[in-house]
């Protein structure tokens, strides 16, 4: 008997396992990670909490999927991340103990009224990854739209923390690799088809070329066949999406994309989050270590919630 995949628990889950691994060792460099290379699930270190503790990561990421289980609604997902950060809403054991410095400030602005599309920063210099970290569950909710709608609403939660073009682009990426990988597990494959779609799209746009330009590591390079001295890891946008495409391309599981990218070092949580959800896709769920699975904080509500999106979507 075969047993049907949950793309949702793929999601959510390889997101969450993938923080977690990472929580332990933020803002390590990775000359200090070598000297002691992350190989399981640990505890404590940078924050003083037990194994399985996700951060801010899988707090948002699970705003947005709870949010989306009863249907997409901008103002919503907004009221959620507030929720998150002044309630403790979705967070792991009670606390809210990472968030991003232009996160924090977008949130504040929708409790001020701001809506939600314009809450973030439109700077250039707010190109972090805080949108990019959460963005994935979206892909239950566009996945079948037609491209130009898939970058729209991709644009608007993105804005809700992070509105400049970069980081709309990393998520719009991010997301057509992900929605690649639910009907195609040749990686290299899904890899070129969307370097190929994503690069079409974008010309047809207004977007600058500029902008275009700085994607062109991953659009138009094989990001593969860098070496790791070549790959950055901190909370920049464009770092964190090529750190884990390149960790996706150049492992074979889910547990050893996910160390790989917590052993870049910095920002270990968000760049092992992001690669943790598309290993969970390419993979599935049931590929991730057992052990790991029985230390995550809240597995039961995460369970609960995939249910939901489950009953959501596949309905819908």
């Amino acid at each position: 008997m075969t047993v049907k995949r949950s793309f949702y628990k793929d999601v959510l889950f390889g997101v969450a396992i993938g923080d977690a691994l990472g929580v332990p060792v933020e803002f390590k460099s990775r000359e200090s990670i070598a000297q002691k290379p992350v190989t399981d699930m640990i505890g404590f270190g940078t924050y003083d909490l037990p194994p399985g503790t996700w951060s801010d990561d899988s707090s948002l990421t699970f705003c947005l999927a709870d949010v989306l289980a009863d249907g997409y609604d901008l103002q919503k997902i907004a009221n959620s991340f507030a929720n998150w950060l002044y309630d403790e809403q979705w967070t792991a054991r009670g606390e809210v103990f990472d968030v991003g410095i232009a996160t924090r400030a977008a949130i504040e602005r929708v409790l001020h009224k701001v809506r939600p599309d314009l809450a973030g920063d439109f700077d250039e210099s707010s190109n972090g990854n805080g949108s990019l970290m959460r963005i994935l569950p979206l892909l239950f909710y566009i996945k079948d739209k037609p491209v130009k709608e898939r970058f729209a609403i991709a644009k608007e939660v993105s804005a809700i923390t992070h509105g400049h073009v970069r980081s709309v682009i990393a998520c719009f990426y991010y997301l057509e690799f992900a929605r690649k990988l639910l009907t195609n597990k040749n990686l290299v494959s899904v890899y070129h088809e969307v370097n190929t779609e994503v690069i079409s799209f974008l010309k047809g746009t207004t977007i600058i070329p500029d902008e275009i330009v700085l994607f062109n590591r991953l659009l138009k390079g094989d990001i593969y066949e860098l070496n790791v001295s070549e790959m950055q890891s901190s909370g920049y946008v464009l770092h964190t999406l090529e750190a884990a495409v390149w960790c996706l391309l150049t492992t074979a599981s889910y547990s050893e994309a996910v160390l790989k990218a917590v052993n870049l070092g910095l920002d270990t949580d968000t760049t092992a989050a992001v690669t943790g959800g598309l290993a969970g896709l390419l993979y599935g769920y049931e590929s991730i270590p057992e052990h790991w699975m029985l230390m995550l904080a809240r597995k039961k509500d995460i369970d609960t919630l995939a249910q939901r999106l489950a009953n959501k979507y596949e309905r819908d």
